[in-house]
């Protein structure tokens, strides 16, 4: 279980723990890469008006007191500020390089984050994300929004966490349907579906009459909407039964069947048309994405993103993209902290080269040096002490095998590996001896709960 940080919203991880959430970070670098994506990495700091072009998040951003200083700023433009996401720095980066980037950019990012919020259950002031975007120049196509959702669900699959839900809707389906009843206030009809699963459809319902205006049959049309699910296509018969027509509800609607359906054929089961799913930044314009894990529902999304046509521009040039965001630490700490995963041992060593006497440690070191060019990671007794002790050591982290090195009657080193799991002791060779593939190196495993 994981401990509490002493400064509340920055986490810290044990070394066992870390090593869960490095196979957690390399198993998306790995799927991001299969399919094709490239890594990049931009500066932790932005200056404030950069930051600021998502909205207003200004109480969330930690500023740079020292490097304000420093760079001798002189307005609030100049000011810089710790990034709270990975989105504002790529549309900056993306801008700053276009002439040196080819299009379509395939990218992933793997970097912490700062937020000054209020730390709860999945949320902190210092975390990891995970994003993996495809952006275009000028135009981008559909095709994308599929291969988006596909990643993912190949991504969090590899990860063995058990079951999750990758909710799917389209902003032009939700927005060409408020239209067709009537609400020309989109977004604000957006920004109150988005509270739906928080205050209840009740309240939803009442605030779109008292903020928006809207009729009963108005609210009760966007609760309908909203109440859509479907692990295929039929979401499209479902809508169209609600009998509203516009043009961008059409547009929107074969779009998330386009998305639905794929993943229904390559992914069965994990994504579903969920109509509900708004996504409360503005900048979204198609397809948006939450995911969920089943059972932990109130952690809330550990993965989301969306399409957006104009996130990024210089002027002259609009480059369109989508995108989703792994929140890394939070999918972490709850694998953690409900014992979904486990390394089979605290340490990267699958052997520990005990000492018989303290003159073998050159030996020794001789043994490690040929284990480590073949791969094998291992680590050398500081001293001599008991057998005993040396192998509890090696127990203690669950270091599977113990090296001993003696020298036989003709002066001859002679070496032996204990599988102190078995208690099995052989004679063996350094340049030629190699652990079993399950103990070469760390193996994180669901546990029985989530296989």
């Amino acid at each position: 279980m994981a401990r509490k940080a002493s400064l509340s919203g920055f986490p810290e991880f044990l070394p066992e723990e870390r090593l869960v959430e490095n196979h957690v970070l390399d198993t998306l670098r790995r799927t991001f890469e299969l399919h094709g994506f490239s890594n990049i990495e931009t500066r932790s700091v932005e200056t404030v008006e950069q930051l600021l072009r998502k909205g207003e998040i200004d109480k969330e951003v930690y500023g740079i007191s020292r490097l304000l200083e420093e760079t001798g700023a002189r307005n609030e433009k100049e000011k810089l500020a710790l990034h709270f996401d990975l989105t504002v720095p790529f549309a900056r980066y993306v801008v700053e390089n276009s002439g040196y980037l080819n299009f379509p950019l395939m990218r992933y990012q793997i970097q912490k984050v700062w937020r000054g919020e209020r730390p709860q259950d999945g949320r902190f002031r210092e975390f990891t994300q995970a994003d993996v975007d495809v952006v275009g120049d000028g135009n981008l196509p559909f095709r994308y929004d599929v291969e988006l959702a596909l990643v993912v669900v190949e991504s969090l699959t590899k990860l063995n966490i058990g079951d999750f839900k990758l909710r799917v809707n389209n902003r032009k389906l939700s927005e060409g349907f408020y239209r067709g009843i009537g609400l020309e206030d989109t977004a604000g009809v957006l920004r109150s579906i988005d509270k739906l699963e928080k205050i209840g459809p009740d309240a939803v319902a009442q605030l779109l009459k008292d903020e928006l205006g809207a009729t009963d049959e108005q609210a009760q049309a966007a609760l309908q909407l909203a109440s859509i699910r479907a692990e295929d296509e039929s979401f499209v018969e479902q809508v169209r039964a609600l009998d509203v027509q516009h043009e961008l509800l059409e547009e929107g609607l074969a779009e998330l069947a386009e998305v639905v359906g794929h993943a229904a054929k390559r992914a069965p089961g994990k994504v579903i048309a969920d109509l509900s799913i708004a996504r409360g930044l503005d900048y979204y314009t198609g397809t948006v994405y939450e995911t969920v894990l089943v059972g932990h529902e109130k952690l809330g999304s550990i993965c989301s993103g969306g399409r957006y046509e104009s996130l990024a521009s210089n002027g002259k040039r609009t480059f369109p993209g989508v995108g989703l965001s792994i929140g890394v630490t939070r999918l972490v700490s709850r694998i953690i902290s409900e014992d979904m995963a486990q390394p089979s041992r605290k340490v990267p060593s699958a052997v520990f080269i005990a000492l018989t006497n303290d003159d073998m440690w050159s030996d020794a070191q001789d043994v490690a040096q040929q284990l480590r060019r073949r791969g094998i990671a291992c680590e050398v007794s500081a001293n001599a002490a008991k057998f005993g002790k040396q192998i509890k050591y090696a127990e203690k982290r669950g270091i599977p095998f113990v090296w001993f090195v003696n020298h036989t009657d003709a002066g001859e080193l002679r070496h032996e590996v204990k599988d102190i799991r078995s208690g099995e002791q052989i004679e063996v060779s350094p340049q030629e001896w190699t652990p079993a593939a399950e103990d070469l190196t760390v193996r994180v495993t669901p546990s029985k709960s989530v296989r």
